[in-house]
């Protein structure tokens, strides 16, 4: 055994050789359940060490080898693009990392390794490649270069504005829109920050990974996404949606706080990964490129390991299109709901007013419209019903 290999000051002995099972030959461990766990990024998992010094995670009764594959599969299924768990610096045993425990080892075997070496949270050879490789990620997920390095601001950003938009509504704002950040550029989280500065979302490509799940979404959905029909018709929840009436169909740092945190409520207790997304709709944002209202999607990726308090990083998410080739009957419903609901709200958009030199906001409507259902016309009139029964109630 490696314990007894390495009594002597002359003995050679790699931090590879300290297992669990190591820990528990020489009581320094005692098996339980419950005794170990993870906390990852609002998720807590528990664990029981097993006399043979594996260990079985609890939820699902799998049996893990080391607490590296442990770590490394419960951190996957909150990011699926994590690459490495390190284990004995991320699984505690009683409230206590368990590389404390295996430097209290080194010290008790290893009689010339000063203690303040030995304490000094050793991981094995294999995680000592594992946090290199974490710390080299940090720098990739947040696109930071050495320049950036250099000018990464401690606190917010010159960009940002002093106060979220106030807008009067259907009215352009141009004068008030709000300036993305990059988000290498953020820093760490400051609650001085304005929770509505907006942030530039980053391509999978671009840290060299996949997107880890497929999007498809149907004109029909991004005609009108009704919240009723979704449960009447057996389909699962797989995001949630809102508006940023005159400004970039990007996320706001209190966006990217929702969104991670759904993604969590959504995985749940689940064994497998559950995609969570998120849309971003700018109706009337100058800066789109045509009179369409753009739709974006964006999911979060969690911050590097190593700074756990970061904001998440926004990724842009590629989505397929797929026209229909009707609309549903509920749809047309609901949409005269609409109508009927917000028929003289205070903050009813005045349809006729112009939008822009060429366009009233009835206009932008029926084009944003139009891009969105099949290509039909004999929905024309259904569309001209609706955009007439708006600019009547407005």
């Amino acid at each position: 055994m490696a314990a007894g290999a390495c009594g002597g000051p002359g003995g050679a002995l790699t931090r590879r050789a300290v297992t669990l099972r190591v820990l528990l030959k020489d009581a320094l461990l005692e098996p339980g359940a419950g005794v170990l766990s993870i906390y990852y990024l609002g998720k807590k998992f528990l664990g029981d060490l097993q006399p043979d010094g594996r260990i079985m995670w609890q939820e699902t009764g799998q049996t893990f080898n080391s607490p590296s594959a442990w770590a490394t599969h419960c951190k996957k299924l909150v990011n699926p693009a994590k690459k490495s768990g390190c284990g004995w610096a991320s699984v505690k045993y009683k409230g206590q990392k368990l590389d404390k425990y295996k430097a209290t080892w080194l010290r008790l075997h290893q009689l010339h390794t000063p203690a303040t070496a030995a304490d000094e949270s050793p991981a094995s050879e294999g995680e000592e490649e594992e946090l290199l490789m974490e710390e080299e990620e940090e720098d990739v997920l947040a696109g930071v270069s050495a320049e950036d390095k250099s000018r990464r601001p401690l606190g917010k950003s010159p960009s940002e504005p002093a106060h979220p938009e106030a807008t009067t509504p259907g009215k352009r704002v141009d004068s008030k829109i709000r300036v993305p950040v990059r988000y290498c550029m953020l820093g760490s989280r400051d609650l001085a920050r304005n929770p509505h500065t907006l942030v530039e979302v980053t391509s999978f490509a671009a840290i060299n990974k996949f997107q880890p799940f497929n999007v498809a979404v149907s004109s029909n959905v991004l005609f009108l996404l009704i919240y009723q029909s979704l449960f009447l018709r057996g389909l699962s929840l797989v995001g949630w949606y809102h508006s940023h009436p005159h400004s970039p169909a990007l996320p706001s740092l209190q966006d990217i706080d929702a969104q991670m945190d759904y993604q969590l409520r959504l995985q749940g207790s689940s064994n497998g990964f559950q995609p969570c997304l998120a849309l971003l709709c700018s109706p009337y944002y100058s800066g789109n490129p045509g009179p369409e209202s753009k739709i974006s999607p964006f999911w979060v990726m969690p911050p590097p390991e190593q700074r756990p308090s970061d904001y998440g990083i926004p990724m842009d998410v590629e989505m397929a299109y797929v026209q229909d080739s009707f609309l549903t009957n509920d749809i047309l419903h609901e949409m005269m709901l609409l109508v009927e609901f917000y028929k003289g709200s205070p903050d009813l958009v005045r349809l006729q007013e112009p939008w822009s030199q060429e366009h009233t906001y009835l206009d932008k409507l029926k084009i944003s419209l139009a891009s969105r259902t099949p290509k039909d016309q004999s929905l024309c009139h259904v569309l001209e019903q609706v955009c007439g029964v708006l600019k009547q109630g407005s």
